[in-house]
């Protein structure tokens, strides 16, 4: 048996946030119940934030009291304040997560908020769902570099990743908002943090921008990292961060971990025909390179057949 890797898929919310079409309520929920028989056990469904902002998003509370209940599941969403927080109960889910920036720039486009401000916000939220017995997840974002100040000095997602376990997270995800990181900064973020916290308790969240996701999943894999963000089909990017192409592909990550002998629970037939459903939602190719070898080849053998009759 080899070692237990936890996938978070984020496909339903970081993934369809970046998306021009809205997809219907009643197919996010579908899509969800198709996840989880997938294996995926850990599903970030939506977002509670104002529609005005992400529009796609609207549906939040509904998704999230329709997703279809499994045993071993957990749902979560996003929520960036005290509103959202209620919103999230009041919906059913016992699992949210909390979001800011390493840097400045980007936090004052995506929150209007400084680092400090979204701190004092955030640990107010992560006080009051661990109150009510949540499980608190907090993404920190550009924490390998940002769209409008370039590089990011190490310290500074370190010090707030710190204050976050200060008030009681459960789970930190490190943020590649931009897909500009590579394997040595991979190494040198985590191997900070790990000098001061268990590495079961982070998680690395990877863009693939530039083709290097899996690189730096590796890089994380042979610090002992055992959890690692990804979006089925590829899905996502960040309306604040020009430029920002997609997640790491779930099809793609299963794929390799599966075949260096590492454990993930995933069916990927199953995965695939999740990110086939939601390309033709979306209308556009999804940049999953095991989904498009899955497709390549389906092609080739109705031509084969058609050829050979």
């Amino acid at each position: 048996m080899g070692e237990v890797i936890r996938i978070h898929e984020v496909g339903l919310r970081d993934g369809l946030q970046n998306e021009a079409a809205f997809v219907p309520t009643d197919e996010k929920v579908r899509l969800a119940g198709m996840l989880a028989d997938a294996g995926l056990t850990r599903i970030e469904l939506t977002s509670f934030v104002s529609p005005r902002w992400i529009p796609q998003l609207a549906d939040a509370a509904m998704v999230a009291e329709q997703a279809p209940r499994v045993p071993g599941v957990r749902y979560s969403a996003l929520v960036p304040n005290l509103r959202g927080l209620e919103g999230a109960k009041a919906a059913g889910l016992d699992a949210v997560a909390i979001f800011l920036s390493a840097s400045e720039a980007h936090s004052k486009k995506n929150i209007n908020k400084s680092i400090a401000e979204a701190l004092e916000v955030l640990e107010e939220v992560a006080r009051a769902a661990k109150a009510e017995g949540m499980w608190v997840r907090g993404y920190v974002s550009t924490v390998f570099g940002c769209p409008y100040e370039g590089a990011v000095d190490p310290a500074v997602p370190v010090r707030i990743v710190e204050r976050l376990f200060d008030v009681g997270i459960d789970e930190v995800s490190l943020g590649d908002t931009i897909g500009v990181a590579n394997p040595r900064q991979v190494r040198d973020i985590v191997g900070r943090l790990q000098a001061i916290l268990p590495l079961d308790r982070i998680a690395l969240h990877m863009h693939d921008t530039r083709g290097t996701a899996l690189a730096n999943v590796l890089a994380g894999l042979d610090l002992g990292v055992t959890i690692f963000d990804s979006a089925f089909g590829g899905l996502g990017g960040c309306p604040y961060a020009p430029g920002a192409s997609g997640n790491l592909a779930t099809e793609d990550l299963v794929y390799m971990l599966e075949g260096m002998g590492y454990e993930t629970g995933v069916d990927l037939e199953k995965l695939i025909l999740a990110s086939e459903h939601v390309a033709e939602l979306v209308s556009r190719t999804l940049p999953s390179k095991v989904l498009q070898s899955e497709l390549g080849k389906r092609i080739k053998d109705r031509d084969r057949a058609a050829r050979s009759r």
